[in-house]
């Protein structure tokens, strides 16, 4: 079996201009698809990442056997030269068209892919709320300021079933206005309003539900500290990226000093770079993005290499459906399974209209599709709309 051809989709969304996912439909001689995904849907490079899937498509993947998994990564890795030196635009490329292939795996067999990765060992996944600081809803993409807003939000994902809500209370200024640079240290004032909304949030569901609380990297190993010691009396779940990931000694120096535990990985790629993070043990859970960290091939080595030391495993989920669909069958094989992230993006229809199957959790919790491959496929009706690229062998 061989593969013949790959189509890239760089996805323009009208009714979220900043949202745009990268998809590949990968075809073989057979007949068989599988689809992946470059996992840069927000922030800037999405394009680089659709042009260079093209440029590894044509040097790699065409006319390769897509069950040569491993074989096809290492050529990608050592041979594109950039490989070696990694980074998000990279690794996503790489990501997608391994993706593609596992789900090719998949239905080559006849099997859902986490048969292929070794079995369930965690049949249903606990999932939380993400990113309250958006609201909590269907359709509507807010920028809440008020703490009561903040209460509403995670009610309204508590009724829904979730036992944990995550939530960035750092985003947004008094006004609205979105914040990315937080890294000087904070007056009280400055505090207060964002302690106040995480206190809205406990104040509202109680003890029983947990609260994850993220920054985004935005912040100073100074400015995460006074954030931290703060909060350590509103038992929060896990702290997620207090700092940028360019200095790991500033994620060491962060992990000692606060006891609410830490999580991070988003923007890890690969082992190598997670190395330094477990060797220093600051990270208590790790958030791999396997459209980002090099697919499922690597995605699978780089929780085991956590599991060797007791470090819980979250995927990081901010992407199309086909995202969620990969991260499920990992989430449900590996031992170290912490939480699945469900975003709220996940729930709206222009992020769902992508792909011809909608998953959502039950009751804040998530099965893994059981059909071949990884169980979802595009929808071209819409995906077709959008900017693409067709490669032939």
């Amino acid at each position: 079996m061989k593969i013949v051809k790959a189509e890239i989709f760089d996805i323009d969304c009208p009714r979220r201009k900043s949202w745009h996912p990268v998809l590949l439909r990968l075809t073989t001689d057979e007949g068989l698809t599988g689809v992946g995904e470059a996992a840069m849907a927000y922030g800037v490079g999405r394009s680089g990442a659709a042009h260079l899937t093209k440029n590894l498509v044509e040097s790699f993947a065409l006319g390769a056997d897509p069950t040569d998994t491993e074989l096809l990564w290492e050529r990608m890795y050592r041979e594109s030269f950039w490989g070696l030196g990694g980074g998000a635009v990279v690794f996503a490329a790489m990501s997608a068209i391994d993706m593609a292939c596992w789900d090719i795996r998949g239905k080559a067999a006849g099997l859902p892919v986490y048969k292929l990765l070794g079995g369930k060992t965690n049949p249903s996944l606990r999932s939380y709320a993400s990113q309250l600081q958006f609201g909590w809803g269907q359709e509507q993409v807010e920028s809440l300021t008020d703490p009561k807003d903040y209460a509403e939000a995670a009610l309204r994902a508590v009724a829904e079933g979730y036992s944990c809500v995550k939530v960035d209370p750092l985003m947004f200024d008094a006004e609205g206005k979105r914040h990315y640079d937080l890294t000087r240290m904070f007056q009280p004032a400055q505090i207060r309003m964002y302690v106040d909304r995480i206190e809205a949030i406990r104040d509202a569901i109680g003890s029983d539900v947990d609260i994850i609380l993220e920054v985004h990297g935005a912040t100073s190993v100074t400015s995460a500290l006074q954030i931290a010691r703060a909060c350590e009396h509103l038992d929060i779940f896990y702290y997620e990226e207090p700092v940028n990931y360019q200095n790991p000694k500033l994620h060491e120096k962060f992990a000692q000093g606060t006891r609410i535990p830490v999580a991070g990985g988003e923007r890890i790629y690969t082992r190598s770079g997670l190395r330094p993070y477990l060797e220093s043990q600051s990270l208590d859970v790790l958030q791999p993005d396997i459209g980002l960290t090099g697919g499922l091939t690597e995605a699978k080595k780089v929780c085991d290499y956590a599991h060797m030391y007791d470090v819980g495993i979250q995927a990081h989920v901010c992407g199309s459906p086909i995202s969620t669909a990969a991260a499920l069958h990992l989430e449900t094989v590996i031992p170290n399974f912490t939480i699945h992230e469900h975003h709220t993006y996940a729930m709206k229809s222009w992020n769902i209209e992508l792909c011809d199957v909608d998953l959502q959790p039950v009751q804040g919790t998530f099965t893994v599709p059981e059909t071949p491959g990884l169980g979802i496929g595009l929808n071209d009706a819409v995906v077709c709309r959008s900017p693409n690229m067709v490669i032939t062998a």
